[in-house]
C-alpha cells in the first residue's frame, strides 16, 4: 500500500502545532490520531513507535494525523505535563472530523502518548462523542495517573520495558479486566519488535471490529 503523507500546520492553544498526515490510496473509513511519546525525553512525532502506528491506521484504512507536541520540532509552547497536549489533541481531532465528517475516530499512543489519549478519550465520551476505539503502545501506567480506558481498549507492551514496568501495567490493567498483549523480548523502543506492534493491532482491530 502506497502511503500519502502531507505536512500542516494548526493553530494551537499555545501557538503553531506541527502536523502530518497519511492517508491510505482509497477513500477513509475512519481517522486515527496519534500521539507521540514524553518531549523531554526526546519524543517527536517522527518517534518510530508512533511513525509505526500511523502507517498501521493506514493499512486498516484509516486517515492518520499526528503533531509535534508543545516546544517540539516546528511546535510552539512549552511542556505542559498532559493538561494542554489534551487540549491540543482536541484541536486536532475538530480538524480532522471537519475534513473527514461522519467517520469514526480512533486514538492511538505511544508512552507519554498514551496518557495524553486516554485522558482525551474521557473527554470525548463526557461530550457524547467517544472515540471508536484505543490502541495503546507502552501505557504509562505507574509514571503518570492513568484513567480508566474502555474494555475494548489494545494494549500492547515489552516484555523488558524498563521505563514502564509491565508489572505496573498489569496491576493497572488488572481491575479494567482488559487483557495485555505482551511481545516477548520488547525493550520500551521496541528495537527490532515494530512490526509485532503492527501485526498485533491489525489482527485485533480486524477480528473484533
Amino acid at each position: 500500500m502506497n502511503i500519502h503523507s502531507h505536512k500542516f500546520t494548526l493553530d494551537g492553544h499555545a501557538g503553531k502545532m506541527q502536523c502530518l498526515l497519511d492517508l491510505p490510496d482509497s477513500a477513509p473509513r475512519g481517522i486515527a490520531l496519534v500521539a507521540h511519546p514524553h518531549p523531554l525525553y526526546g519524543g517527536t512525532m517522527e518517534n518510530k513507535v508512533a511513525q509505526t502506528l500511523a502507517r498501521t491506521f493506514v493499512t486498516l484504512g484509516y486517515a492518520a494525523a499526528r503533531f509535534n507536541f508543545r516546544g517540539v520540532g516546528e511546535s510552539e509552547g512549552v511542556h505542559d505535563e498532559g493538561r494542554g497536549e489534551v487540549d491540543d489533541m482536541e484541536i486536532m481531532y475538530n480538524h480532522m472530523v471537519e475534513q473527514y465528517p461522519g467517520l469514526p475516530v480512533a486514538l492511538t499512543g505511544f508512552s507519554f502518548g498514551t496518557f495524553v489519549q486516554a485522558q482525551f478519550a474521557l473527554r470525548l465520551a463526557e461530550q457524547g462523542r467517544p472515540a471508536e476505539r484505543l490502541a495503546l503502545v507502552g501505557t504509562a501506567a505507574g509514571k503518570w495517573a492513568m484513567p480508566a480506558v474502555p474494555q475494548d481498549t489494545i494494549l500492547i507492551h515489552g516484555e523488558l520495558d524498563d521505563t514502564i514496568f509491565l508489572k505496573d501495567v498489569f496491576e493497572w490493567a488488572r481491575p479494567l479486566d482488559i487483557p495485555v498483549a505482551v511481545i516477548p523480548g520488547a525493550d520500551h523502543f521496541f528495537h527490532r519488535k515494530l512490526g509485532h506492534i503492527k501485526n498485533l493491532v491489525v489482527q485485533l482491530w480486524r477480528r473484533d471490529n
